[in-house]
């Protein structure tokens, strides 16, 4: 299988430049996104000449780089200079602050300095309406919901999803991203809710060449690998 099996499109999600090669080439991406947790786990510790090496090495899909700032003027000054690294740039804005503060004057002003954004760490409706309604007519941006979070909380996400969809649908060029992908099957949930994209780690694409494998594949692979740690064990039962 390869993209066009899918018809969501799969963004990797990492700051690491030899995985996110590694997940080009797998020919099932279409875009990347990365975030400062992921730049810390990656050992990136210049923000620009990282984003500037991706941006080389990847110049025709789209990126999206987050702001560092918690305050509104932060953000501003550095969301332009995110902004002015390429075309294909996105540049991440979370929905609100870690004062909880609405950033949404914040992305209507972008918004309307015709900056592509994405919109991040949204888990509310209300979040999703008031996002979509800060966005400029006529300009493309990224909602991320972060349906796995909720998922990790004990949340059913379907109607959330369901719901963000039909918001999206009120301003053309608001794409509905599934954010913090857990498995493989999410894809598949995402794609069956409406998704317009989804980020997806590594380790996650890794496995996408098992999609499409039967139940009785899956379990005589499954007594395969077992049967092959055994003799690798060296030691017996009896």
């Amino acid at each position: 299988m390869n993209k066009s099996s899918f018809n969501i499109n799969i963004y990797s999600d990492g700051a690491e430049l030899t995985k996110m090669k590694n997940s080009y080439t797998s020919g099932y991406i279409n875009g990347f996104t990365t975030n400062p947790s992921l730049m810390k786990a990656g050992g990136v510790t210049n923000y620009l000449e990282f984003a500037k090496q991706a941006l080389a090495e990847f110049p025709d899909m789209p990126i999206s780089f987050e702001v560092f700032g918690d305050d509104p003027d932060t953000m501003k000054k550095e969301a332009l200079v995110l902004n002015e690294l390429g075309e294909h740039v996105f540049v991440k804005i979370p929905v609100i602050n870690s004062e909880g503060e609405s950033m949404a004057s914040l992305i209507q002003e972008l918004s309307r300095l015709g900056l592509k954004l994405n919109i991040t760490a949204i888990t509310t409706e209300e979040q999703v309406q008031t996002t979509v309604n800060a966005f400029s007519k006529g300009t493309t941006n990224i909602v991320s919901i972060f349906v796995g979070r909720l998922n990790d909380a004990g949340i059913d996400t379907t109607t959330f999803v369901q719901r963000s969809r039909e918001i999206c649908n009120q301003k053309k060029g608001s794409l509905l991203l599934w954010a913090s992908t857990r498995e493989v099957y999410n894809i598949c949930e995402a794609e069956r809710l409406g998704c317009d994209i989804i980020t997806v780690p590594p380790a996650i694409i890794e496995k996408l060449g098992g999609v499409g494998k039967s139940a009785e594949e899956i379990s005589l692979d499954t007594v395969k690998t077992f049967q092959k740690d055994i003799s690798e064990l060296g030691y017996s039962i009896l």
